[in-house]
């Protein structure tokens, strides 16, 4: 038998087996409650619509929300970002797969050489009758090589390349997931702003009567002049809310504009006109805490980035085990001229079975395993600790969804009381039976309460867009990822 055949036939039998050295990976539980805390209470919510998780922004009713986060979702430059980071992953991906496969080149030469006669092959050659000095060579090659995945290596290398790459999909859609809510969140912030600026305006323009009124009793000996001066500075604190109320409002202007890709004012004249603050929609479908490791998409960036760090220790391992590779030569080489190239005689051909192994190296593979193993258990903890704080995003958003709907509810009612004893309060006051501190004091009471009540209503709104984001709503959930079979 020749010697190279035993050889052969060992490494054969090694990628008939296809075994890959290193730990298969294995989904980790995470400790996850049944049923989050808050869910009775959310699911208790009655006078709004249902929406699907999916495309939740459609439940608030109000079409201008929903055009605009159509359009962040085409145009957003960070979503942009995340479509080329997943391009990148996908390149990496196909680099992996094309390193299990042989690889072949084609070269050829046409060179022409002048030799020396002061060399000693130059004098022998010299020496020779006939010889010329001038010499061409002519060759064309095709080559190819081939490592032989003996252990595995190459094909642990590929499975992290495909876990990393699900990541990058997974971090798109997260990041598709994230562009949604927060051009929900801002449109639904300057919808509250545009609602505050309008009680400020309101009142003040309140103010402004009751001045003009103050005045009147003033010229004629009715009214006192601190008074004048007390109304006075009434007007003036309300004036001075615009102003800011004004610049959030801008600033909320802007940054929805950034949202959906174009310049700062391109959608102003859109939203001049004053809307109203959508209601937000009852939560269905919102499923258990378990439910998020498929759902949300950041949860599955970290999963999958746990699946490649365990392949990259198998990746390591390998680095124990010799590697082999298989070579090929098959050309055709002359000195006489072109014509000759592909003749039967200027025919050549070589194999080679290539070994090697890093045998004096076991040190450093060592410290490479470690390091492997160690960014193993970095991600697992990252996992667990990132499904803990989903969890918490979740109860922390049904918490303060439920809390300010109810303070809403409250205080819609207490306006309306509020405003009722204004009324009475002011007619009291042109009867005399009440003083105009009484009247002040009520209509202080009435801007707090009214710019309270359009607070809370904004922040229920938003609190019901924090609980679609933290449920992982906005994307479709795809089928739990399988990692590539390594056997």
């Amino acid at each position: 038998m020749p010697p190279l055949r035993p050889l052969a036939f060992l490494v054969s039998a090694s990628l008939m087996t296809g075994c890959a050295v290193g730990p298969d990976y294995q989904r980790p539980d995470a400790a996850l409650s049944d049923r989050f805390l808050g869910q009775s209470s959310v699911e208790q919510r009655t006078g709004t619509a249902r929406t699907s998780l999916t495309t939740w922004w459609e439940g608030f009713g109000d079409p201008v929300l929903t055009d605009f986060i159509t359009k962040a979702l085409e145009q957003n430059l960070d979503l942009a970002q995340a479509s080329a980071r997943v391009a990148q992953a996908r390149a990496g991906l196909g680099a992996a797969n094309a390193a299990l496969l042989p690889s072949g080149n084609i070269s050829g030469q046409a060179a022409r050489a002048y030799q020396s006669v002061e060399t000693p092959l130059g004098q022998v050659l010299d020496s020779t009758p006939g010889y010329d000095r001038y010499g061409n060579t002519y060759s064309m090659d095709l080559g190819a090589s081939w490592e032989l995945d003996v252990f595995g290596g190459l094909r642990r290398g590929r499975e992290a390349a495909w876990a990393e790459y699900q990541a990058s999909e997974a971090g798109a859609a997260a990041t598709r997931l994230a562009v949604a809510a927060q051009t929900a969140d801002t449109y639904i912030t300057l919808r509250g702003l545009q609602a505050r600026l309008d009680i400020a305006n309101r009142q003040v323009k309140t103010q402004q009567d009751l001045l003009e009124k103050v005045q009147l009793l003033y010229s004629k000996g009715l009214a006192a002049s601190y008074q004048v001066r007390q109304t006075e500075g009434e007007l003036a604190q309300v004036q001075a809310t615009v102003p800011v109320l004004q610049t959030g409002l801008d600033a909320a202007m802007n940054a929805l504009d950034v949202m959906l890709g174009t310049p700062p004012g391109t959608h102003r004249p859109q939203l001049t006109e004053t809307g109203s603050i959508p209601l937000p929609p009852q939560i269905s479908g919102m499923g258990t805490p378990a439910d998020l490791l498929r759902r949300r998409p950041d949860l599955i960036v970290a999963e999958r980035r746990l699946a490649a760090s365990n392949a990259r220790i198998g990746e390591a391992v390998a680095e124990y085990y010799p590697k082999f590779s298989l070579s090929a030569l098959l050309g055709s080489a002359t000195a006489v001229s072109a014509g000759h190239l592909f003749s039967g005689g200027a025919s050549q051909a070589s194999g080679a079975l290539g070994l090697r192994w890093r045998l004096f190296d076991f040190g450093r593979i060592n410290a490479q395993i470690d390091q492997a193993k160690g960014q193993e258990a970095e991600a697992l903890a990252a996992y667990r600790q990132s499904a803990l704080r989903a969890t918490e995003d979740v109860e922390n958003a049904f918490s303060a969804l439920v809390n300010r709907e109810a303070q809403a509810t409250t205080l819609t009612a207490g306006e309306a009381s509020l405003s009722e004893a204004r009324r009475s309060s002011f007619i009291a006051y042109q009867k005399g039976t009440a003083s105009l501190i009484d009247v002040l004091n009520a209509d202080e009471t009435l801007l707090q309460a009214s710019d309270a009540r359009a607070q809370a209503r904004t922040e229920s709104a938003r609190a019901a867009v924090a609980a679609f984001r933290a449920l992982g709503g906005g994307w479709q959930a795809p089928q739990p990822p399988q990692p590539i079979a390594s056997r």
